[in-house]
């Protein structure tokens, strides 16, 4: 069998016996976002029911670019000492579809905030009114 991970970015640990006791520290939990992903695919034109091992590579690179991208921000944010969300907006600055995209999100879920805030204002209105 083979395994698409096994031994990547890991010095001196490929082959002991400690891979069970890593789990709970710096190793990743495998296939928590097959689904997601495999949904995700299909909606980009894949096949409905992607071969295991796609998913599992898209996976493996998805997570890879998110860690370094949060690598990358905590060096940003480390002169101010604190990581905030205009740290990965900086780093993703050169990447318009990307930005754009993010910028869009943000303000979207400002909106459900704002509404979700005025529907608990409304309800707390009609409980003191009962």
């Amino acid at each position: 069998m083979h395994n698409p991970s096994s031994g990547k970015g890991k010095a001196g640990g490929a082959g002991q016996s400690q891979q069970p006791s890593d789990s709970s520290s710096l190793k990743r939990k495998r296939g928590v976002f097959q689904k997601d992903l495999q949904h995700m695919m299909y909606g980009f034109g894949d096949d409905p029911n992607p071969l295991p091992e796609t998913v599992a590579l898209v996976e493996d690179i998805v997570v890879e670019y998110i860690t370094d991208l949060v690598h990358k921000a905590q060096d940003v944010a480390t002169k101010r000492g604190k990581l905030l969300t205009e740290d990965f907006l900086y780093l993703i600055r050169k990447d318009m579809p990307k930005l754009h995209r993010c910028t869009e999100l943000l303000s979207m879920n400002e909106e459900l905030k704002q509404a979700r805030k005025a529907f608990e204002v409304d309800e707390e209105k009609l409980a003191t009114a009962d």
